[in-house]
């Protein structure tokens, strides 16, 4: 089966409070007895979204996700000068997760990500492994620093026009600095315009390296100038202080998965993601099965994508 399944709404809403200022907006679909399933969702700062959940069977799962901290429907926004990110780091976000969990009254879930989602599901499954029954990840990433600097300085080895144009937006008092380094302070600056000028550059490059497919179009989102504003300011936050992460940290503890089993779902022609780190997770975690969808990028979109994260969530929703 490679269709997804038909648009889903969700038939609950709310926010977990965090106890920092922070509400966390979370949506259950699905069917509300079933296997529990939480979804997160890439960026950092994209949000969560209709299509991701439409890879699982509604009548089997019960469908949980949440825009993480700064984007989406929680608040505060990352777009707004005045949150400093000072309370949103990776331990901040699978602290969430965990207060979500004991919320709803979860004991067990599945848990799927993609992109910087795979990242995230990894952390959370290192820290807390008795909560975890399968994971799906798609797109993987580790967001070790190699990864990092691959994504925005090495990838100008396949997209050398674009890549000259995202530098050149670089003002040359901070042409030293590695493009991550220099967009965090854009993005930080007090003008206003400077900030939106550049969240709308950073994302100009993203736009060239997400699908295999060259005739994908720009996400319709990305022209809104408040969620690329967000998101960007996440991406940059993030990668800037490498996630809060020790180099190497999650293919290291890759051990503490043992007794979990994983489907990581890779394409073949992943620019964002390369292959090497599916294939060096899988390598090092004995209960995982590595998919790699020839012929496809990093997006879910792509040939293929859909059908293999779909067979892996049947996979689990079988037992097996």
């Amino acid at each position: 089966m490679s269709a997804l399944f038909p648009p889903l709404s969700p038939y609950e809403t709310s926010f977990l409070e965090t106890g920092d200022g922070n509400r966390i907006f979370f949506a259950l679909s699905g069917n509300p007895a079933g296997k529990p399933a939480l979804l997160l969702h890439g960026g950092p700062g994209s949000g969560m979204s209709e299509s991701a959940r439409r890879h699982f069977d509604p009548k089997v799962w019960r469908i949980i996700q949440f825009d993480q901290r700064g984007c989406g429907k929680s608040t505060p926004d990352a777009g707004d000068f005045g949150n400093t990110l000072a309370d949103n780091t990776t331990r901040h976000l699978t602290g969430d997760m965990e207060a979500l969990r004991e919320m709803l009254g979860v004991e067990r879930w599945l848990v799927f990500g993609h992109s910087w989602g795979a990242t995230l599901a990894l952390a959370y499954a290192q820290e807390f492994p008795g909560r975890v029954c399968a994971m799906i990840l798609a797109g993987v990433t580790t967001t070790r620093w190699q990864e990092i600097d691959w994504l925005y300085n090495g990838l100008s080895l396949f997209l050398p026009e674009a890549w000259e144009r995202f530098v050149a937006a670089i003002p040359g008092y901070l042409r030293g600095e590695h493009p991550v380094a220099a967009y965090h302070a854009l993005l930080n600056s007090p003008d206003p315009a400077i900030r939106q000028k550049a969240a709308f550059d950073w994302h100009a490059w993203e736009a060239g390296s997400i699908s295999a497919d060259p005739g994908a179009g720009l996400p319709e989102r990305w022209k809104d100038p408040r969620f690329v504003l967000a998101r960007a300011r996440l991406c940059a936050h993030y990668f800037h202080h490498r996630a809060w992460l020790e180099d190497g940290q999650l293919l290291a503890g890759a051990h503490l998965l043992a007794g979990i089993p994983g489907v990581l779902i890779q394409g073949r022609l992943d620019l964002q993601g390369p292959p090497a780190t599916a294939h060096a997770l899988s390598r090092a975690w004995a209960g995982s099965a590595l998919v790699l969808v020839e012929n496809a990028g990093h997006s879910t979109g792509d040939g293929g994508m859909a059908g293999a994260i779909i067979a892996a969530a049947e996979r689990f929703a079988d037992g097996t």
